[in-house]
């Protein structure tokens, strides 16, 4: 097998590794919502719903740093306990609990159709990070089109959780907000294996050589004026 070839390999076996990691972790990642939520739905109370969400996020910063996975990992998942509490706390509204998610995926729907006008699929620029390719992707006009068409697909599952999401949390429906919420991480990560699916087959049998990236006259996949 050609050499660039092999490590092109390489590194979708460790992007499709990544997702499937992430696939699998999404039940520990949800538990502070779905604590949150079930308590909500059972004592109508925010203070016991909050406590539920600590003692979850807690929960699973101490599973992390046991397992030695990333300390920031697992200090992330609190601090996002933490900041989802107070807002609900300070506000009295068990909605304000989602609202830093739904903050991030109005964000993301705001800025993915742009990025994918740049020519800079957020698919992509994960990718090259977990491949450490960087962005030599982009000199390749085939590889961005296939990255931009695979982002759709979580694009499409993005706005789908915001159209549901945003009426819910408009009306001040917490439990339903909560459900719907709990299946977040889940769509993401099925988003995402679908989307290097698409990826994979508008790529087919194409592969960007060596000498590929060293000579524009030998290959057309390669511009020196990118988008």
């Amino acid at each position: 097998m050609d050499p660039a070839a092999h490590r092109e390999a390489e590194g979708e076996d460790a992007v499709r590794a990544v997702v499937r990691h992430r696939l699998r972790s999404t039940v520990i990642d949800v538990a502070p919502v779905f604590g949150f939520t079930l308590s909500f739905a059972v004592t109508h109370r925010l203070v016991v719903a909050l406590a539920f969400a600590f003692a979850a996020g807690a929960g699973i910063c101490v599973y992390r740093l046991a397992r030695r996975e990333s300390v920031w990992r697992a200090l992330a998942v609190i601090g996002l306990v933490c900041v989802e509490g107070a807002l609900a706390a300070r506000t009295g509204q068990a909605t304000s609990f989602f609202l830093p998610s739904l903050m991030l995926q109005g964000v993301m729907a705001m800025v993915t159709p742009v990025l994918l006008w740049l020519g800079w699929p957020p698919m992509g620029v994960v990718a090259g990070l977990i491949t450490k390719e960087g962005t030599s992707w982009r000199r390749c006009r085939v590889r961005r089109r296939a990255f931009a068409k695979g982002n759709l697909v979580i694009f499409a599952g993005n706005l789908v959780m915001l159209a549901i999401q945003l009426p819910l949390f408009l009306s001040g429906q917490a439990v339903a907000l909560g459900s719907v919420e709990v299946f977040g991480p889940v769509v993401i990560a099925l988003g995402a294996l679908l989307g290097w699916r698409v990826y994979r087959r508008v790529l087919g049998a194409h592969r960007c050589g060596t000498q590929d990236r060293m000579n524009t006259e030998i290959s057309p996949c390669l511009e020196r004026t990118l988008p």
